[in-house]
């Protein structure tokens, strides 16, 4: 028997000082039963990152042809595709030829490093490929504030995030690793 998504409510109220973007979201995001609670937040944390009315979560984990989020424009092409983790070249390659602007975040700092060193200069060939990671600061971690309801807030300036559930806040930093389109 398979096992089913997990489903969570989020309700997050955006702030991104850069883009004079401020916007609330009524979300939901189904946790794959291989997902772990960090990875699914990181998600979370890449919708802050690129808060738009069009972007959506996909079936990711479950649909090897979809990104993890992505935006489509009027027309139904992707405008934006992002991926996290570190996908494989093969992967980004198909990504750039289907979308305008592909953004990856890693987050697993020890991978994601030696994925970047091994593999960055076969990435840099793409012009509309962004790479990012994004680091926790000290202090509490981003599985911390997972519930089944969650009312979240982004606060993103510069390169710092800080998601806060009224209780609890965590900030991560974001590194830019290949220039975003």
């Amino acid at each position: 028997m398979a096992l089913k998504a997990t489903v969570f409510r989020v309700h997050l109220a955006v702030s991104d000082l850069g883009r004079h973007y401020y916007g609330h979201h009524e979300l939901t995001l189904a946790r794959h039963p291989s997902e772990t609670d960090e990875r699914m937040m990181y998600r979370l944390v890449a919708f802050a990152l690129h808060a738009h009315d069009d972007l959506e979560f996909t079936r990711g984990l479950s649909n090897d042809d979809e990104p993890d989020l992505w935006q489509r424009d009027l027309t139904g092409a992707v405008a934006l595709w992002m991926e996290l983790g570190q996908p494989d070249i093969k992967r980004a390659r198909r990504a750039c030829g289907l979308a305008r602007r592909v953004m990856v975040y890693t987050y697993d700092h020890r991978a994601a490093r030696q994925w970047w060193s091994q593999h960055g200069t076969d990435y840099a060939r793409f012009a509309n490929l962004g790479v990012c990671h994004l680091a926790p600061r000290e202090g509490p971690r981003l599985e911390g504030l997972v519930q089944r309801s969650m009312e979240l807030s982004a606060t993103i300036q510069d390169d710092q995030v800080w998601l806060a559930d009224g209780h609890h806040a965590v900030e991560l930093e974001r590194s830019v690793w290949q220039a975003p389109p």
